[in-house]
């Protein structure tokens, strides 16, 4: 199984809501800057993420999007089910049935037989992406315990300021 792009979109969507202060709600234009897409494949992927519960809308003049509830309590099946649907590799198109049809009770049985095992690796998979959670891979990809966030919708040159202080922090030069 290959995943979309559309997913990693989506969790750029939701690495950014995860850093951003979670009192200013994140615009879509700013989404849209950074990921370069159009305003309506954006539109499509965080309604699913809205849909699935993982994103809140907030409507007005100071509107956007912000995590529905923090990125501890994400993980990435939820994402990628947000984005793909149930996990399903294997889908009986009958093909197998078809092409051996002289012998329907082992093509049957056979087609069990291999449901089953990719059943078993869905299984596998939707177990282990449960374990991880956004929280748990942005601490990995940062390296410190505690996450820092951002206000993404500030000017590129007060971000960059932003920045040059939390590497200032971390090096010790205050």
């Amino acid at each position: 199984m290959k995943l979309t792009k559309g997913f990693e979109q989506a969790a750029c969507i939701i690495v950014l809501l995860a850093t951003q202060d979670p009192n200013i709600p994140l615009t879509s234009l700013e989404i849209n800057k950074r990921l370069k897409c159009s305003p309506t494949y954006l539109r499509k992927i965080i309604r699913k993420l809205v849909v699935s519960k993982l994103v809140n809308s907030v409507s007005g003049n100071n509107g956007g999007f912000t995590l529905a509830t923090s990125a501890e309590n994400i993980n990435l099946l939820q994402v990628v089910e947000a984005l793909e649907g149930p996990i399903e590799t294997f889908s009986d198109t009958e093909l197998i049935s078809e092409v051996f049809k002289e012998f329907p009770f082992i093509t049957d049985h056979g087609t069990a037989i291999l449901k089953n095992a990719f059943a078993q690796a869905d299984q596998l998979w939707r177990d282990s992406l449960k374990k991880k959670t956004v929280h748990q891979l942005i601490k990995e990809a940062v390296g410190d315990e505690k996450v820092s966030l951002y206000n993404w919708n500030h000017s590129a040159e007060k971000r960059d300021l932003l920045i040059r202080k939390v590497m200032n922090s971390i090096h010790g030069n205050d």
